[in-house]
C-alpha cells in the first residue's frame, strides 16, 4: 500500500472507487494506558467523502454504487492507497474492499 501526499486539491474518484476519510485511532487503552503513535493500530473506519460513479459490468451498463457520501464504512485492513492531505489521513480503495456499513 503506497503513501501518497498531495496539496490541497479536489479529488473525484474514477470507477468504482471511494475516498474515506480515516478515523481517529484511540490514544488512549480502555485501562487507562495512553498509547504512544507506533503503538496505536491502524484504524479500519472511515467515513466516505468522496465516490465513482460505478463500474461497467460486461454489458457496457454502469453498475451503481451501494455506498454513498456521507456513510461510515468498515473496510480490508491492507487494502487502498494511503493519501495524506493537511494533518488529515485519507485511503483511496475499491468499493469490494469495503466489508461493511457502520451505523
Amino acid at each position: 500500500m503506497a503513501a501518497i501526499s498531495l496539496g490541497n486539491s479536489n479529488l473525484k474518484p474514477l470507477g468504482d472507487r471511494v475516498f474515506i476519510k480515516v478515523s481517529a485511532s484511540e490514544a488512549q487503552t480502555a485501562g487507562g494506558i495512553f498509547l504512544p503513535d507506533a503503538a496505536k493500530e491502524k484504524p479500519q473506519v472511515g467515513e466516505i467523502t468522496a465516490v465513482g460513479p460505478g463500474k461497467f459490468d460486461d454489458n457496457g451498463t454502469r453498475r451503481a454504487m451501494d455506498v454513498n457520501v456521507g456513510d461510515k464504512v468498515l473496510y480490508s485492513k491492507y487494502a487502498g492507497t494511503e493519501i495524506k492531505l493537511g494533518d488529515d489521513e485519507y485511503i483511496l480503495l475499491s468499493e469490494k474492499d469495503i466489508l461493511a456499513t457502520v451505523s
